[in-house]
Parts: C-alpha cells; structure tokens; sequence
C-alpha cells in the first residue's frame, strides 16, 4: 500500500478535521480561501501531494482532543495555529491537511469489530480492507506510509491533546530504526502515567508509551516540568527520563540547561532528534488558551532559544505542537487569552519550522 492511494480516504484538506455541520464551519472556510483562493479546495489539496517526492518538509493537522481529559478544545489549535502562521504568510512547504477526526474516538484498539465496520462505512462509504478509523491509528499508519515513501520528509505535526504525539513519535522512530534518535519534550506535565482511568493512551501517559521505542530510556529529555504528583526522582530513578524542572530553569538560566541537553544528548551519541512542545510548558502569561494552563513556567524566547541551539547540534527530523485550545478563555480580559496564545504558539511553530529547516 502506498500512502498517495490512502491519503485522500484517511487525511482531508486543511481545517477539515475538525468536524463541522454549519456551525463554525465559516472558519475552516476561511482558511481554505487562503490556501486555496480559486476556490477548487480537494482538488489543489490533492494535486499538492502528488508532489511529495521532491518535497523535504509537510505539516500535518492532527485535531484530536478525545485523548485529553481537563478542558477540551485543542481540537481546533491545528486551524488556528495555521490561519495565525499565514499572516505573515504560507510557510514554503507542502500541508498534508488534517488527519481524519470522529470526536467520539480515540484508538482502534478500544473498539469493536462492529464499531470499526459501521464507522468503516460512514467514513468511506465501505468497510474497505480494514482501514483505521480513530485518529491516533489513522495517524500511524499515515505516517508509516509516509515515511515509508517518502524517507527524507521531515514533519511539522500540529495538535490536538498530547496523545496525538503518541502515533507521532511512534512512526517517526520505528521508520530510523538504525539510528540513534532523542526526544525533546516541552511540557508542564510528565506525562509518564502508565494509564489514566484504565486507558493507557492519553494525554497523561503517552510519553510513558513512547518509551519503548528508544533503545535507551534516557533518550528522552523533559523540559519544564512543575506540575506532578512525584518528585523528580522518582520520574528519573523509576523510568529513567531525564527532567529539567522549571524552578530549576528559573534559578540557573536557559543558557545552564541548554548545555545540559546538548552534552546529554552527545554522550549518547544522538543522530536525529524528535522535539514535542505542549504549550503549557510555557508559563500561563503567554498561553493560556490551553487545557491545562500553569503558572511560573518557561518563557518562549528562551524556548525558542534551546530549540534553536539543538537544531544547530543536532540533525531535527519531527516536530509536534500541542495543546493548544483557542477557544478556553481562564479568566483573561475577552479575547486576550486566544491572542495572546495564538501569537506565542505561532512564533513556537515557526521554530519548530525553522529547527525542521524550513525558512520560516
């Protein structure tokens, strides 16, 4: 199977994802005038992927929130993040669009034969060779295929709840099997939760997940942790992650800990490198249109910083960012919330573009 004979079933246009009756459809029409201002939307979508063989950068909407479990709503971030992006105009690579989202689901795994066969139909009008249905599964095998066609396609995936980095990260290192990969995680939370409520993906447990699929657990590095439930050392003595708390950033400086992660990274000998930012790693100042908003957090400017110095050091081949929920507004002045996080996740994006090696 290849992935440009699946694509147009399993993916859809840009903005698309989210699912939309009448209500607030105006604003995935709006960005699709901006993509596509002849108006021939599947079309041109379809047409562009036709091209992905000299292509060496994508983004990839994931707009799934059925894996988070607080505040829902980053299931519009992908569309927002992009109309945000586009103001200062389109970045100079190709957009996959949106992997295909029914809200209700998350994984095929969590659902029945019956369930998978009438979702099959509704979907793409057959229960056609078993294709994926929810999200996360839909995301993976897009991505396997993807990778598996297109080796040298670097993507920047925008999300959704943190579980969609679960399916992100898993394609990613399972296609580099033979290198010796890293993960540079963003975020307030650990999200090493073996399960949550008895489901084992989720935004608080994909990490923990992700783990077995680096050689070495202390490949994966976590940057601004504050809220959890354990002490650091259990985190680093139980499962073996290295974390750079934000009290710690605070006390000793960005510049500290961007050598830290550098020389880890070189003592283990690192040859690509994934970075997921969940935007609540930032402090609540600038992004609080999210879940999970927390305060005395990290500052963009020197986020961007340290993902700027990997990128120099390190060969930056997957990107994600997430959490970002445009519509949750914690106690702002109106509007000023959504602005505010819409313009710090966009300046995050573009250095995750820019990290990938795109002129962003």
């Amino acid at each position: 199977m290849k992935f440009i004979d699946v694509a147009g079933s399993w993916l859809c246009p840009p903005g698309e994802g989210v699912f939309t009756v009448s209500t607030a459809k105006e604003k995935r029409e709006h960005l699709q005038k901006k993509y596509y201002p002849n108006g021939v939307v599947r079309e041109e979508w379809l047409k562009n992927l036709k091209n992905l063989q000299t292509e060496k950068f994508a983004i990839l909407g994931v707009p799934s929130d059925c894996g988070g479990g607080i505040l829902r709503g980053a299931n519009w971030g992908p569309l927002f993040i992009r109309e945000e992006l586009l103001k200062d105009g389109m970045l100079p690579c190709t957009d996959l669009g949106d992997v295909r989202v029914v809200p209700h689901l998350l994984h095929d795994k969590y659902l029945n034969e019956k369930t998978l066969s009438s979702v099959r139909k509704a979907l793409f009008d057959t229960d056609k060779n078993s294709w994926p249905v929810s999200p996360l599964s839909l995301c993976e095998e897009s991505l396997r295929l993807l990778y598996q066609d297109y080796p040298q396609l670097k993507v920047l995936a925008l999300g959704g709840d943190h579980s969609v980095s679960y399916p992100l990260v898993k394609a990613w290192a399972e296609s580099r099997k033979k290198k010796k990969i890293g993960l540079l995680h963003f975020d307030a939370h650990t999200d090493l939760l073996e399960q949550r409520l008895g489901i084992d993906l989720n935004f608080g447990s994909w990490t923990y997940h992700v783990r077995e699929f680096f050689p070495h657990p202390d490949q994966l590095i976590q940057v601004g942790i504050r809220s959890t439930g354990k002490e650091r050392s259990h985190w680093e003595k139980n499962l073996n992650v290295t974390q750079h708390w934000a009290s710690e950033i605070h006390k000793k400086g960005m510049p500290f800990y961007i050598t830290e992660v550098l020389s880890a990274f070189k003592r283990k000998n690192i040859e690509e490198v994934y970075i997921s930012f969940d935007i609540d790693a930032l402090d609540s100042s600038f992004a609080s249109a999210t879940g999970t908003p927390e305060n005395k957090g990290l500052d963009p400017v020197a986020c961007v910083e340290m993902i700027r110095q990997v990128s120099k050091e390190f060969n930056v081949t997957g990107c994600d960012l997430v959490e970002v929920a445009p519509f949750i507004n914690h106690n702002f002045a109106p509007n000023m919330g959504q602005e505010t996080t819409m313009m710090t996740a966009a300046s995050i994006a573009r250095a995750l573009a820019r990290a990938l090696g795109v002129h962003a």
